[in-house]
């Protein structure tokens, strides 16, 4: 399934200053039924977001309206525990299209990567002025350069840079996800194939 092409990304964001959120507070385990990737938005940090009634949470960041934007921002090791790609398709289908932190857990790191959401990974103190920045400023505007792999901080020109495998740079480049990719190099692939020896 393809995704989204991501090159330069210029949005606000989303503070979730939380430390250590597992893939459960991202998404309880009793949504996991569904097997197409769509409709998991609606259940991001679900148990922080409503009450048992179904009422939102009006003191959660996701439900408060001075907030908007493709971007979240998060703790420290975002993305803990289990290994459920859920996570990340619930990130995507809500709408965010990169997720900000000072350290990710690696599977949902490369979860991630393969739905179509940049996660960026900066240092402990840039975090801490992205998240300064949004508290004095909602309207806050970051910018996500994927090609030169920078991340900047639109009123003051702040800036670092950040690491991804040239792979998967290339694949959310393109919009692709690891099918996209061998079906654009099939050619090549059946070339190769015909010129080994038997």
């Amino acid at each position: 399934m393809a995704y989204d092409k991501f090159t330069t990304l210029t949005s606000t964001a989303v503070p979730l200053s939380i430390e250590n959120v597992d893939t459960d507070q991202i998404i309880p385990a009793r949504f996991l039924k569904a097997t197409e990737r769509v409709g998991f938005g609606d259940n991001l940090f679900r148990d922080w977001r409503y009450n048992n009634d179904d009422s939102p949470k009006l003191d959660f960041v996701l439900n408060d309206s001075t907030y908007s934007g493709q971007i979240l921002v998060g703790g420290r090791n975002f993305g803990s525990g289990s290994s459920r790609e859920h996570a990340a398709w619930a990130v995507y289908d809500y709408g965010f299209r990169c997720v900000v932190s000072s350290f990710f857990a690696d599977i949902f790191r490369n979860n991630c990567l393969n739905v179509g959401v940049l996660p960026v990974q900066v240092s402990a103190a840039f975090a801490d002025k992205i998240f300064k920045a949004i508290a004095a400023d909602p309207k806050t505007e970051i910018e996500v350069n994927l090609p030169e792999q920078t991340i900047t901080l639109k009123a003051t020109g702040e800036k670092e840079s950040f690491d991804i495998s040239g792979y998967k740079k290339d694949n959310m480049i393109n919009g692709f996800d690891d099918i996209d990719y061998l079906q654009n190099i099939k050619e090549e692939v059946i070339t190769f194939a015909n010129e080994l020896p038997y």
